[in-house]
């Protein structure tokens, strides 16, 4: 039997995800490198980008337990990590109320930001949390329509890091836009491997991810493609002559994701993947260290 976290903090650090919470760190430091090294650093409007964009991320896997768990995605015989409300830990109404809390600490940092750059931070914000809900929520659901990954890459990459650098420039420069690659290949990555470890159940449950919808072999061709992406981004910009060769930090890792991709290849049983997937997060939260500091350094 699964034992409950000792105290009530400890559940609510279980629901937040806590090991998950690095997608939302590394665009921000990635967003905020590319700023420092064009002149346009502004400490407090990146911390504020890092409280919000932690809040939503918050919030929507909080949403996420919430609909997943009204239709029935989540029993508790799951195979990864437990659930929150199909454990009992914690009731609707008190998830509710996370959401809430989540998505309005979002909120007060965003009218910072607002105020800073003024509407587009508005509709980056909206647009957010908006996806955030509708990840899981309603008869369309993201997640529920193959969508998932596509809704990871944008918000998670794009959205993130280019977000970021723009409350700190004002600008969109090229050279965010193809940093936000590698982050955003890396958390859809981690994705990846949830839904595939979850593939069954996820079936029965009516819950159409891409891995469902593509099959093991299809979900493990889109693994190995996003580890080649993110890979391939911080190459090019040393061939290219775009960076020196502390660009290619990222490549110390390399052991870390051949591992991973072996095991995502060769293995279907629920502990491997299980462990598959926490290097995967591992993958994403190093790449994106490595990488922001070759930015910084080259």
């Amino acid at each position: 039997m699964i034992r409950a976290p000792a105290s009530r903090l400890g559940v609510w650090l279980h629901a937040f995800r806590i090991p998950t919470l690095s997608a939302s760190l590394v665009p921000v430091l990635v967003g905020t490198v590319v700023a420092w090294r064009h002149g346009a650093l502004q400490p407090v409007a990146a911390v504020a980008a890092l409280v919000g964009a932690i809040a939503i991320q918050i919030g929507t896997n909080l949403a996420n337990d919430l609909f997943d768990f009204q239709k029935g995605a989540d029993p508790p015989e799951r195979i990864g990590p437990p659930r929150v409300l199909p454990m009992g830990w914690l009731t609707p109404s008190e998830v509710r109320m996370g959401i809430v809390a989540a998505f309005g600490i979002a909120t007060v940092a965003g009218a910072y930001l607002i105020a800073l750059r003024g509407w587009p931070i508005l509709a980056i914000g909206v647009a957010s949390i908006a996806a955030g809900l509708a990840y899981t929520a309603g008869p369309w659901a993201l997640a529920y329509t193959g969508l998932g990954d596509a809704f990871v890459f944008l918000f998670f990459g794009f959205v993130a890091v280019i977000g970021t650098y723009y409350v700190q420039s004002g600008t969109v420069d090229p050279e965010a836009v193809i940093a936000a690659i590698p982050v955003g290949a890396l958390a859809t990555a981690i994705l990846v491997v949830n839904n595939l470890r979850d593939i069954e159940t996820d079936r029965a449950a009516r819950k159409r991810t891409l891995a469902v919808l593509l099959g093991r072999g299809g979900a493990r061709a889109e693994f190995a493609a996003l580890l080649g992406a993110a890979f391939v981004v911080p190459l090019a910009l040393w061939a290219q002559g775009l960076r020196s060769a502390w660009i290619l930090l990222p490549f110390g890792i390399a052991m870390l994701a051949t591992r991973t991709l072996q095991t995502v290849f060769e293995c279907e049983d629920g502990p491997s993947l299980n462990r598959a997937l926490i290097d995967a997060a591992q993958l994403h939260l190093l790449f994106g260290l490595l990488f922001a500091t070759g930015l910084a350094l080259g």
